[in-house]
């Protein structure tokens, strides 16, 4: 098992040993040095908290609550809540910061607390390494008895968050309300089963089934929204004759969908879409991390706009949009960021602007993505042994390509005239991802395959 200590929060495995796994002491140093750094950022004491449905969330909110409460905060409980709920909820409440408890796509014996600033935006680097710091020395001041924090819970966040989306200019409910879409929901036992059913309502959709509803955390399948652990949502939009399908992953900040002939609209093609929209009606820039699909690119400049790459990581692709003044961003994993709503990977924003733009562009969604270039990603990944230096082999497969086109701002992105492929280490897992893209499908998986061979021979 695993524990990742991050300059965005720690995650691990629930059990074990404390140090190797995310244990009930492990969550306390840290929620303790993050409320320790939170109260030297100023005289703000109120923290916002919330969590996906694992299995583990009471149990960790628990200790999260407790330890933010002994150093004298007081903490705004969302209780089961999404990823942007918590980060507008950080606005709503005009708190200091929030901790979300969820490790997104992870299976089920993982958690993870991921932190967030006044903005309710990640943390910076160099926050996180202050905090990282501040657990390695312990380094802590909990509060006499007298002086305790407190626990308060919001039960509207939720709604307010619709709320805005729904007030958002680029938002059309009427023309949704008036497509009368069918639609099928998979919320892989999580938040997103409340969540996403509450959007399309106020969007005015009436005909909603949802599948593997029940908030237990017990996922029914894979939690990661990928095409090979969808076909039982694909299954149900063909026996509901359904006009789509929507899949989120846990903490519902990504997002796909799926055709009415059950095919994948490809996750990737999520952010494409809803750039083309957004693009249609606001002229401007995008971004888009260096693993994501070509396509949005094409999009931009059709639009007149620039695109421009960002290294891996959300906070990486804030801070690029911040940068160039993206109108739209996020990221080729179903990521949408909308700057002007908030600065995080929103699925129910991305949900919103997509039916908008389904549903005045009059086509089926099928017919929808084949308006969009073709473009084959094959995403792969490799478990990493204990010990292995990953710099040296990275090195070593440089040089063995020396003779391509290379780019080392986030790992190793290798360019074969139109084709490429990125390795990098993941920040969420001891793996290495290999993402290679291409015309032709099986050109992107001979590309990936070489490379994981690569990288096979050199571990």
């Amino acid at each position: 098992m695993s524990l990742i200590k991050s300059i965005s929060g720690i995650r691990g495995t629930i059990g074990g040993k404390t140090n190797e796994n995310l244990t009930p002491v492990d969550v306390v140093k840290f929620a303790a040095a993050y409320g320790t750094w939170l109260m030297q950022q100023g005289n703000n004491n109120k923290v916002v908290i919330g969590r996906d449905g694992r299995i583990s969330g009471s149990m960790v909110s628990s200790l999260v609550s407790n330890t933010l409460v002994g150093l004298g905060l007081e903490v705004v409980d969302l209780g089961l809540s999404t990823t942007p709920t918590v980060e507008m909820a950080v606005q709503f409440e005009k708190a200091a910061g929030g901790i979300i408890l969820t490790a997104s796509h992870n299976p089920k014996e993982w958690n993870a607390l991921k932190l967030l600033n006044h903005k309710g935006e990640f943390i910076s680097g160099d926050e996180g390494k202050l905090i990282l710091d501040i657990a390695a020395a312990e380094d802590f001041n909990f509060a006499g008895v007298d002086k305790l924090g407190t626990v308060t819970t919001n039960e509207t966040a939720l709604q307010q968050h619709i709320d805005a989306i729904l007030n958002y200019e680029l938002v059309d409910a009427a023309a949704i309300k008036k497509a009368k879409f069918k639609i099928v929901v998979d919320a892989v036992n999580s938040t997103g089963a409340t969540a996403v059913p509450a959007l399309l309502k106020a969007l005015g959709i009436k005909d909603i089934t949802v599948i593997n509803e029940e908030v237990n955390g017990k996922f029914a399948h894979n939690p990661e929204p990928l095409p090979e652990h969808l076909t039982g949502l694909s299954a149900e939009v063909i026996k509901q004759n359904a006009h789509l399908g929507i899949a989120i992953d846990p903490d519902v900040d990504r997002l796909c969908f799926v055709c009415e002939d059950g095919s994948m609209f490809g996750e990737e093609y999520t952010l494409v879409a809803v750039a083309d929209y957004v693009l249609s009606k606001r002229k401007g820039n995008t971004v888009s991390n260096m693993s994501s699909t070509r396509a949005l690119k094409d999009v931009t400049v059709k639009h007149g706009g620039e695109y421009y790459p960002s290294a891996v990581g959300e906070v990486n692709v804030v801070n690029k949009m911040k940068a160039v003044n993206a109108v739209i961003g996020g990221e080729g994993n179903g990521g949408i960021i909308v700057p002007d709503l908030h600065y995080g990977r929103d699925a129910l924003i991305g949900i919103a602007l997509f039916l908008t733009h389904l549903a005045n562009s009059k086509k089926s969604i099928k017919q929808l993505r084949n308006t969009y270039p073709d473009y084959f990603m094959s995403k792969n990944k490799i478990a990493l042994q204990n010990g292995i230096d990953v710099k040296e082999i990275f090195e070593k497969i440089k040089q063995k390509y020396k003779n391509q086109p290379i780019n080392t701002e986030d790992g190793l992105k290798i360019e074969f005239d139109t084709d490429w492929v990125h390795l990098r280490t993941s920040n969420t897992e001891p793996i290495v991802r290999i993402y290679a893209e291409s015309n032709f499908e099986t050109t992107a998986d001979n590309i990936a395959r070489r490379l994981m061979q690569d990288i096979g021979q050199m571990m």
